[in-house]
Protein backbone atom coordinates (compact mmCIF):
# COMPACT_ATOMS: atom_id res chain seq x y z
CA UNK A 1 0.00 0.00 0.00
CA UNK A 2 3.04 1.89 0.24
CA UNK A 3 4.17 1.85 -2.52
CA UNK A 4 1.05 2.62 -4.49
CA UNK A 5 0.56 5.89 -2.43
CA UNK A 6 4.01 6.80 -2.84
CA UNK A 7 3.29 7.34 -6.43
CA UNK A 8 1.15 10.19 -6.91
CA UNK A 9 2.90 11.77 -4.24
CA UNK A 10 6.20 11.66 -6.06
CA UNK A 11 4.36 12.97 -9.02
CA UNK A 12 2.90 15.94 -6.87
CA UNK A 13 6.06 16.61 -5.74
CA UNK A 14 8.11 17.02 -9.03
CA UNK A 15 4.44 19.66 -10.31
CA UNK A 16 5.71 21.54 -7.47
CA UNK A 17 9.25 21.65 -8.31
CA UNK A 18 8.05 22.64 -11.65
CA UNK A 19 6.34 25.13 -10.60
CA UNK A 20 8.82 26.73 -7.87
CA UNK A 21 11.86 26.28 -9.72
CA UNK A 22 10.55 26.77 -12.93
CA UNK A 23 11.22 24.38 -16.65
CA UNK A 24 14.84 26.08 -16.61
CA UNK A 25 16.12 24.97 -12.92
CA UNK A 26 14.52 21.95 -13.52
CA UNK A 27 16.61 21.28 -16.58
CA UNK A 28 19.54 22.36 -14.61
CA UNK A 29 18.84 19.67 -12.55
CA UNK A 30 18.45 17.07 -14.94
CA UNK A 31 21.35 17.89 -16.70
CA UNK A 32 23.69 18.32 -13.46
CA UNK A 33 22.35 14.34 -12.70
CA UNK A 34 23.35 13.71 -16.00
CA UNK A 35 26.72 15.27 -15.63
CA UNK A 36 27.24 13.35 -12.28
CA UNK A 37 26.74 10.56 -14.34
CA UNK A 38 29.00 11.16 -17.46
CA UNK A 39 31.92 9.38 -15.30
CA UNK A 40 30.48 6.04 -15.13
CA UNK A 41 31.03 4.11 -18.42
CA UNK A 42 28.38 2.75 -20.29
CA UNK A 43 27.72 -0.47 -19.89
CA UNK A 44 28.19 -1.19 -23.76
CA UNK A 45 31.74 -0.06 -22.95
CA UNK A 46 32.29 -2.68 -19.75
CA UNK A 47 30.66 -0.10 -17.26
CA UNK A 48 27.93 -1.24 -14.26
CA UNK A 49 24.80 -1.59 -15.79
CA UNK A 50 22.02 0.97 -14.29
CA UNK A 51 19.47 -1.23 -14.14
CA UNK A 52 20.35 -3.85 -11.31
CA UNK A 53 16.64 -4.65 -10.57
CA UNK A 54 16.97 -8.70 -10.00
CA UNK A 55 15.90 -10.07 -13.71
CA UNK A 56 13.56 -12.81 -12.59
CA UNK A 57 11.53 -9.52 -10.84
CA UNK A 58 12.06 -7.63 -14.23
CA UNK A 59 10.78 -10.08 -16.23
CA UNK A 60 7.84 -10.71 -14.00
CA UNK A 61 7.08 -6.69 -13.82
CA UNK A 62 6.93 -6.44 -17.51
CA UNK A 63 4.95 -10.04 -17.85
CA UNK A 64 1.80 -9.75 -19.74
CA UNK A 65 -1.22 -10.67 -19.11
CA UNK A 66 -1.10 -11.12 -15.66
CA UNK A 67 -4.06 -13.09 -14.32
CA UNK A 68 -4.87 -13.61 -10.52
CA UNK A 69 -6.45 -16.52 -8.79
CA UNK A 70 -9.51 -14.90 -9.14
CA UNK A 71 -9.40 -15.46 -12.73
CA UNK A 72 -8.45 -18.76 -12.93
CA UNK A 73 -11.52 -19.58 -10.02
CA UNK A 74 -14.38 -18.01 -12.87
CA UNK A 75 -12.34 -20.23 -15.47
CA UNK A 76 -12.91 -23.56 -13.37
CA UNK A 77 -16.76 -22.64 -12.66
CA UNK A 78 -17.00 -22.19 -16.79
CA UNK A 79 -15.24 -25.61 -17.47
CA UNK A 80 -17.39 -27.70 -14.79
CA UNK A 81 -20.06 -26.62 -16.52
CA UNK A 82 -22.16 -29.10 -18.94
CA UNK A 83 -21.69 -28.29 -22.56
CA UNK A 84 -24.79 -26.77 -23.16
CA UNK A 85 -24.83 -24.55 -20.39
CA UNK A 86 -21.08 -23.05 -21.10
CA UNK A 87 -22.21 -20.17 -23.58
CA UNK A 88 -25.20 -19.39 -21.31
CA UNK A 89 -23.25 -16.39 -19.58
CA UNK A 90 -22.37 -14.71 -22.59
CA UNK A 91 -25.26 -12.63 -22.86
CA UNK A 92 -24.47 -11.22 -19.24
CA UNK A 93 -20.91 -10.26 -20.48
CA UNK A 94 -22.49 -8.31 -23.30
CA UNK A 95 -24.61 -6.53 -20.64
CA UNK A 96 -21.70 -5.87 -18.90
CA UNK A 97 -19.80 -4.35 -21.45
CA UNK A 98 -22.41 -1.78 -22.60
CA UNK A 99 -22.82 -0.53 -19.21
CA UNK A 100 -18.88 0.06 -18.73
CA UNK A 101 -18.03 1.60 -22.66
CA UNK A 102 -21.75 3.30 -22.36
CA UNK A 103 -23.59 2.09 -25.57
CA UNK A 104 -27.02 0.56 -26.03
CA UNK A 105 -25.96 -2.69 -27.53
CA UNK A 106 -22.36 -4.86 -27.51
CA UNK A 107 -22.08 -8.07 -29.41
CA UNK A 108 -19.40 -10.96 -28.44
CA UNK A 109 -16.77 -12.24 -31.37
CA UNK A 110 -13.95 -14.88 -31.15
CA UNK A 111 -11.46 -12.28 -32.22
CA UNK A 112 -11.18 -8.65 -33.28
CA UNK A 113 -11.04 -9.46 -36.91
CA UNK A 114 -14.45 -11.19 -36.82
CA UNK A 115 -15.43 -8.23 -34.85
CA UNK A 116 -14.12 -5.70 -37.37
CA UNK A 117 -16.02 -8.10 -40.29
CA UNK A 118 -19.29 -8.08 -38.50
CA UNK A 119 -19.21 -4.57 -38.32
CA UNK A 120 -18.60 -3.96 -42.12
CA UNK A 121 -21.51 -6.10 -42.87
CA UNK A 122 -23.82 -4.25 -40.62
CA UNK A 123 -23.39 -0.92 -42.40
CA UNK A 124 -24.90 -2.34 -45.40
CA UNK A 125 -23.01 -0.35 -47.92
CA UNK A 126 -23.00 -1.50 -51.49
CA UNK A 127 -19.82 -2.63 -53.09
CA UNK A 128 -17.66 -0.31 -54.37
CA UNK A 129 -18.02 1.74 -50.96
CA UNK A 130 -14.57 3.50 -49.79
CA UNK A 131 -14.02 3.77 -46.05
CA UNK A 132 -11.17 5.95 -43.97
CA UNK A 133 -8.75 3.77 -42.69
CA UNK A 134 -5.02 4.47 -41.28
CA UNK A 135 -2.61 2.61 -43.18
CA UNK A 136 -0.54 2.16 -39.34
CA UNK A 137 -2.72 -0.62 -38.19
CA UNK A 138 -3.54 -4.46 -37.73
CA UNK A 139 -4.35 -5.71 -41.17
CA UNK A 140 -7.62 -6.93 -40.77
CA UNK A 141 -8.91 -3.25 -40.24
CA UNK A 142 -8.33 -3.13 -44.22
CA UNK A 143 -8.01 -6.19 -45.51
CA UNK A 144 -11.64 -7.46 -44.02
CA UNK A 145 -13.11 -5.01 -46.09
CA UNK A 146 -12.84 -7.03 -49.37
CA UNK A 147 -15.09 -9.55 -48.32
CA UNK A 148 -17.75 -7.13 -48.94
CA UNK A 149 -16.41 -5.40 -51.94
CA UNK A 150 -14.99 -2.44 -49.67
CA UNK A 151 -12.05 -0.11 -50.25
CA UNK A 152 -9.82 0.95 -48.43
CA UNK A 153 -9.08 4.81 -48.53
CA UNK A 154 -5.74 5.18 -46.64
CA UNK A 155 -5.34 8.22 -44.11
CA UNK A 156 -2.10 9.81 -42.49
CA UNK A 157 -1.71 10.06 -38.86
CA UNK A 158 -0.69 12.93 -36.94
CA UNK A 159 3.25 12.57 -35.98
CA UNK A 160 2.44 14.58 -32.55
CA UNK A 161 -0.08 11.33 -31.56
CA UNK A 162 0.08 8.57 -34.08
CA UNK A 163 -3.22 8.73 -34.62
CA UNK A 164 -5.66 9.91 -37.51
CA UNK A 165 -5.09 12.88 -39.26
CA UNK A 166 -8.46 14.27 -39.82
CA UNK A 167 -7.49 17.17 -41.89
CA UNK A 168 -5.77 14.76 -44.37
CA UNK A 169 -9.15 12.46 -44.14
CA UNK A 170 -10.57 15.76 -45.82
CA UNK A 171 -8.16 16.15 -48.22
CA UNK A 172 -8.93 12.16 -49.24
CA UNK A 173 -12.52 12.62 -49.18
CA UNK A 174 -14.35 10.81 -52.65
CA UNK A 175 -18.07 10.29 -53.71
CA UNK A 176 -17.82 7.06 -53.26
CA UNK A 177 -17.18 7.74 -49.16
CA UNK A 178 -19.26 6.11 -46.53
CA UNK A 179 -17.54 5.79 -43.48
CA UNK A 180 -14.53 6.92 -41.41
CA UNK A 181 -12.70 4.62 -39.09
CA UNK A 182 -10.40 5.65 -36.10
CA UNK A 183 -7.97 3.50 -34.15
CA UNK A 184 -6.88 4.30 -31.50
CA UNK A 185 -2.95 4.15 -31.86
CA UNK A 186 -1.42 2.42 -28.08
CA UNK A 187 -4.31 3.27 -26.20
CA UNK A 188 -4.19 7.03 -26.99
CA UNK A 189 -7.72 8.66 -27.81
CA UNK A 190 -7.96 9.96 -31.14
CA UNK A 191 -9.54 13.54 -31.56
CA UNK A 192 -13.18 12.27 -31.59
CA UNK A 193 -14.56 15.06 -31.49
CA UNK A 194 -13.25 16.45 -34.62
CA UNK A 195 -13.36 13.21 -36.16
CA UNK A 196 -17.23 13.08 -35.48
CA UNK A 197 -17.82 16.99 -36.80
CA UNK A 198 -16.17 15.55 -40.09
CA UNK A 199 -18.48 12.69 -40.70
CA UNK A 200 -21.28 14.74 -40.01
CA UNK A 201 -20.57 17.09 -42.19
CA UNK A 202 -20.16 15.05 -44.71
CA UNK A 203 -22.98 12.14 -44.08
CA UNK A 204 -20.18 9.42 -42.79
CA UNK A 205 -20.79 6.51 -40.32
CA UNK A 206 -18.13 6.84 -37.44
CA UNK A 207 -16.14 3.54 -36.72
CA UNK A 208 -13.78 3.16 -33.72
CA UNK A 209 -10.97 0.28 -33.80
CA UNK A 210 -10.84 0.13 -30.10
CA UNK A 211 -8.92 -2.65 -29.90
CA UNK A 212 -5.59 -0.74 -27.76
CA UNK A 213 -7.95 1.29 -26.28
CA UNK A 214 -10.09 -0.61 -23.36
CA UNK A 215 -11.36 1.94 -20.71
CA UNK A 216 -9.44 4.94 -22.25
CA UNK A 217 -11.82 8.23 -22.75
CA UNK A 218 -12.29 11.72 -23.84
CA UNK A 219 -14.32 13.79 -22.39
CA UNK A 220 -15.77 11.83 -20.22
CA UNK A 221 -16.90 9.33 -22.70
CA UNK A 222 -15.02 5.72 -23.17
CA UNK A 223 -13.63 5.12 -26.72
CA UNK A 224 -16.17 2.94 -28.15
CA UNK A 225 -18.63 5.12 -27.23
CA UNK A 226 -18.53 7.90 -29.70
CA UNK A 227 -18.62 5.89 -33.31
CA UNK A 228 -22.14 4.51 -34.79
CA UNK A 229 -20.31 1.58 -34.05
CA UNK A 230 -16.76 0.11 -32.98
CA UNK A 231 -14.83 -3.29 -31.94
CA UNK A 232 -12.32 -4.52 -29.42
CA UNK A 233 -9.92 -7.32 -29.22
CA UNK A 234 -9.35 -9.07 -25.91
CA UNK A 235 -5.84 -10.76 -27.79
CA UNK A 236 -3.28 -11.69 -25.00
CA UNK A 237 -1.23 -8.53 -25.50
CA UNK A 238 -4.06 -6.16 -25.36
CA UNK A 239 -4.95 -3.84 -22.15
CA UNK A 240 -7.94 -6.54 -21.30
CA UNK A 241 -6.70 -10.26 -21.81
CA UNK A 242 -9.10 -12.80 -22.43
CA UNK A 243 -6.33 -14.72 -24.26
CA UNK A 244 -8.65 -14.36 -27.54
CA UNK A 245 -11.83 -12.81 -27.76
CA UNK A 246 -13.03 -9.88 -29.44
CA UNK A 247 -16.46 -7.35 -28.83
CA UNK A 248 -18.18 -4.73 -30.78
CA UNK A 249 -20.83 -2.19 -30.03
CA UNK A 250 -23.41 -0.38 -31.41
CA UNK A 251 -25.53 3.04 -31.26
CA UNK A 252 -28.49 1.44 -33.20
CA UNK A 253 -30.62 -1.83 -33.00
CA UNK A 254 -30.26 -2.29 -36.36
CA UNK A 255 -26.82 -2.66 -36.80
CA UNK A 256 -26.70 -4.67 -33.70
CA UNK A 257 -28.64 -6.69 -35.22
CA UNK A 258 -26.92 -7.37 -38.32
CA UNK A 259 -23.56 -8.23 -37.06
CA UNK A 260 -25.39 -10.26 -34.57
CA UNK A 261 -26.89 -12.89 -37.43
CA UNK A 262 -23.85 -12.44 -39.57
CA UNK A 263 -21.92 -14.79 -37.23
CA UNK A 264 -24.07 -16.19 -34.20
CA UNK A 265 -26.65 -18.64 -35.63
CA UNK A 266 -28.16 -18.71 -32.26
CA UNK A 267 -29.43 -15.27 -32.89
CA UNK A 268 -32.27 -14.97 -34.98
CA UNK A 269 -35.05 -16.62 -32.60
CA UNK A 270 -33.70 -14.32 -29.77
CA UNK A 271 -34.63 -10.86 -31.95
CA UNK A 272 -37.82 -9.13 -31.27
CA UNK A 273 -40.82 -10.14 -33.96
CA UNK A 274 -40.07 -7.34 -36.24
CA UNK A 275 -36.74 -7.79 -36.55
CA UNK A 276 -36.25 -8.40 -40.28
CA UNK A 277 -33.16 -10.65 -39.07
CA UNK A 278 -35.31 -13.06 -37.01
CA UNK A 279 -36.09 -14.88 -40.32
CA UNK A 280 -32.47 -16.42 -40.56
CA UNK A 281 -33.55 -19.06 -38.30
CA UNK A 282 -31.50 -22.03 -38.44
CA UNK A 283 -28.52 -20.33 -40.73
CA UNK A 284 -27.57 -16.69 -39.94
CA UNK A 285 -25.48 -15.69 -42.66
CA UNK A 286 -22.34 -18.05 -42.36
CA UNK A 287 -19.68 -17.46 -40.16
CA UNK A 288 -19.49 -18.71 -36.18
CA UNK A 289 -17.63 -16.00 -34.40
CA UNK A 290 -19.02 -16.42 -31.23
CA UNK A 291 -16.62 -16.18 -28.16
CA UNK A 292 -15.25 -19.17 -26.60
CA UNK A 293 -16.80 -19.53 -23.10
CA UNK A 294 -13.81 -19.56 -21.02
CA UNK A 295 -12.17 -16.60 -22.84
CA UNK A 296 -15.98 -14.62 -22.12
CA UNK A 297 -15.04 -15.73 -18.20
CA UNK A 298 -11.97 -13.87 -18.40
CA UNK A 299 -13.99 -10.85 -19.93
CA UNK A 300 -16.08 -10.44 -17.15
CA UNK A 301 -13.32 -10.93 -14.31
CA UNK A 302 -10.82 -8.50 -16.01
CA UNK A 303 -13.82 -5.85 -16.83
CA UNK A 304 -13.71 -5.46 -12.50
CA UNK A 305 -9.93 -4.50 -12.30
CA UNK A 306 -9.28 -2.94 -15.54
CA UNK A 307 -9.70 0.81 -14.76
CA UNK A 308 -7.44 0.45 -11.30
CA UNK A 309 -4.90 -1.54 -13.57
CA UNK A 310 -4.70 1.25 -16.18
CA UNK A 311 -4.44 3.55 -13.54
CA UNK A 312 -1.67 2.21 -11.82
CA UNK A 313 0.67 1.53 -14.96
CA UNK A 314 -0.40 5.25 -16.32
CA UNK A 315 0.88 6.09 -12.49
CA UNK A 316 4.57 4.55 -13.83
CA UNK A 317 4.66 5.97 -17.16
CA UNK A 318 4.09 9.00 -15.85
CA UNK A 319 6.68 8.88 -12.80
CA UNK A 320 9.31 8.04 -15.78
CA UNK A 321 7.89 9.87 -18.82
CA UNK A 322 7.55 13.07 -16.36
CA UNK A 323 11.57 13.43 -16.24
CA UNK A 324 12.74 11.72 -19.20
CA UNK A 325 10.77 12.93 -21.19
CA UNK A 326 13.11 16.68 -20.51
CA UNK A 327 16.24 15.10 -21.67
CA UNK A 328 16.88 16.61 -25.60
CA UNK A 329 15.28 14.74 -28.44
CA UNK A 330 12.81 12.52 -26.25
CA UNK A 331 9.28 13.08 -26.15
CA UNK A 332 5.96 11.29 -25.67
CA UNK A 333 2.60 11.08 -27.75
CA UNK A 334 0.71 14.34 -27.17
CA UNK A 335 -2.51 13.50 -25.19
CA UNK A 336 -5.15 16.44 -24.82
CA UNK A 337 -6.21 17.78 -21.35
CA UNK A 338 -9.44 16.32 -21.90
CA UNK A 339 -8.35 12.61 -22.83
CA UNK A 340 -7.51 9.62 -20.47
CA UNK A 341 -5.30 7.37 -22.37
CA UNK A 342 -4.36 3.84 -21.53
CA UNK A 343 -1.27 2.05 -22.69
CA UNK A 344 -1.41 -1.05 -25.16
CA UNK A 345 2.05 -3.38 -25.52
CA UNK A 346 4.62 -0.75 -24.79
CA UNK A 347 5.05 2.75 -23.62
CA UNK A 348 5.59 4.21 -27.00
CA UNK A 349 8.10 7.35 -27.16
CA UNK A 350 9.27 9.54 -29.96
CA UNK A 351 13.02 9.92 -30.59
CA UNK A 352 14.14 13.34 -32.80
CA UNK A 353 17.64 11.51 -33.57
CA UNK A 354 18.62 15.85 -34.36
CA UNK A 355 17.96 16.92 -30.95
CA UNK A 356 19.39 14.09 -29.62
CA UNK A 357 22.77 14.17 -31.25
CA UNK A 358 22.70 10.65 -31.66
CA UNK A 359 20.56 7.83 -33.59
CA UNK A 360 17.94 5.78 -32.97
CA UNK A 361 20.15 2.45 -33.30
CA UNK A 362 22.94 3.90 -31.03
CA UNK A 363 20.16 4.86 -28.28
CA UNK A 364 18.81 1.42 -28.56
CA UNK A 365 22.00 -0.37 -28.31
CA UNK A 366 23.14 1.82 -25.45
CA UNK A 367 19.66 1.54 -23.12
CA UNK A 368 19.60 -2.49 -24.10
CA UNK A 369 23.15 -2.97 -22.56
CA UNK A 370 22.02 -0.53 -19.46
CA UNK A 371 19.28 -3.21 -18.86
CA UNK A 372 16.20 -1.27 -20.46
CA UNK A 373 13.74 -3.05 -22.18
CA UNK A 374 13.48 -0.76 -25.05
CA UNK A 375 13.29 -1.73 -29.17
CA UNK A 376 12.77 0.46 -32.19
CA UNK A 377 9.11 1.06 -32.62
CA UNK A 378 8.38 0.45 -36.60
CA UNK A 379 4.60 -0.46 -36.72
CA UNK A 380 2.69 -1.92 -39.90
CA UNK A 381 2.07 0.31 -42.50
CA UNK A 382 -0.72 -1.36 -44.62
CA UNK A 383 -0.72 0.76 -48.03
CA UNK A 384 2.96 -1.03 -48.64
CA UNK A 385 1.84 -4.60 -48.67
CA UNK A 386 1.52 -6.35 -52.02
CA UNK A 387 -2.62 -7.08 -51.44
CA UNK A 388 -3.30 -3.67 -52.08
CA UNK A 389 -1.36 -3.32 -55.17
CA UNK A 390 -3.25 -6.12 -57.23
CA UNK A 391 -6.59 -5.03 -58.65
CA UNK A 392 -7.57 -8.40 -58.51
CA UNK A 393 -8.58 -8.49 -54.91
CA UNK A 394 -10.58 -5.50 -55.07
CA UNK A 395 -13.67 -3.92 -56.16
CA UNK A 396 -11.88 -1.21 -57.87
CA UNK A 397 -8.03 -0.89 -56.73
CA UNK A 398 -7.09 1.02 -53.48
CA UNK A 399 -4.96 4.41 -53.94
CA UNK A 400 -1.08 3.46 -52.51
CA UNK A 401 -0.30 7.01 -51.21
CA UNK A 402 2.99 8.41 -49.39
CA UNK A 403 1.96 9.20 -45.85
CA UNK A 404 4.78 10.87 -44.53
CA UNK A 405 3.29 11.32 -40.95
CA UNK A 406 3.35 7.34 -40.76
CA UNK A 407 6.70 7.66 -42.29
CA UNK A 408 7.64 9.79 -39.76
CA UNK A 409 6.17 7.89 -36.70
CA UNK A 410 7.83 5.07 -37.86
CA UNK A 411 11.49 6.77 -38.44
CA UNK A 412 11.60 7.82 -34.77
CA UNK A 413 9.39 5.63 -31.98
CA UNK A 414 10.79 3.64 -29.67
CA UNK A 415 9.23 1.10 -27.52
CA UNK A 416 9.80 1.12 -23.84
CA UNK A 417 8.74 -1.73 -21.63
CA UNK A 418 5.40 -1.24 -19.71
CA UNK A 419 5.44 -1.64 -15.75
CA UNK A 420 2.31 -3.71 -15.40
CA UNK A 421 2.80 -4.54 -11.37
CA UNK A 422 4.30 -1.54 -9.05
CA UNK A 423 7.94 -0.83 -9.21
CA UNK A 424 9.19 2.28 -8.34
CA UNK A 425 12.67 0.98 -7.68
CA UNK A 426 12.57 -0.18 -11.09
CA UNK A 427 11.23 2.59 -13.03
CA UNK A 428 14.19 5.41 -10.93
CA UNK A 429 17.11 2.64 -12.66
CA UNK A 430 15.07 2.92 -15.93
CA UNK A 431 15.23 7.25 -15.31
CA UNK A 432 19.16 6.89 -14.16
CA UNK A 433 19.44 4.43 -17.53
CA UNK A 434 18.31 7.21 -19.95
CA UNK A 435 20.16 9.78 -17.90
CA UNK A 436 23.76 7.72 -18.01
CA UNK A 437 22.91 7.71 -21.59
CA UNK A 438 22.33 10.84 -22.41
CA UNK A 439 25.94 11.97 -20.79
CA UNK A 440 27.30 10.05 -23.08
CA UNK A 441 25.83 11.57 -25.82
CA UNK A 442 28.77 13.01 -27.34
CA UNK A 443 30.79 9.56 -27.50
CA UNK A 444 27.24 7.76 -28.86
CA UNK A 445 27.30 10.00 -31.80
Amino acid sequence: MSQRNSLPNTRTTRRKFMQTTGAVAAGVALAGGSRARAAETLAKNGGPQAVTFPADRHKAVLKWPQYDPEDFEVIQKITDLDAADMYDHLPAMEKEWSKFIGVPFSKNHNNGTAALMSMYFATGFPPGTEIMVPSYTFYSAAVAMRFFGYVPIFVDIDPKTACMDVEDAARKLTPRTRAIEAMHSWGLPCEMDKICAFAKEHGLLVLEDAAHAHGASMQGKRMGAWGDMAIFSFQATKPLPSIEGGMGTYQKREHFEAASVFGEYRDPPLLPADSPYRKYVGTAFGPKFRMHPVAGALVRRQMKVLDARNAMIKAQVRRLNDVICQLPGLSEPYCRPDQDRVYYSSNVLFFDEAKAGFSRKALVEALKAEGVSISSGAYPEQHKNAIYKEAKWWHHPPVVPDLPGTTRVNATAINVGLMRTEAPELVDQYIKAFQKVWAHRKELA
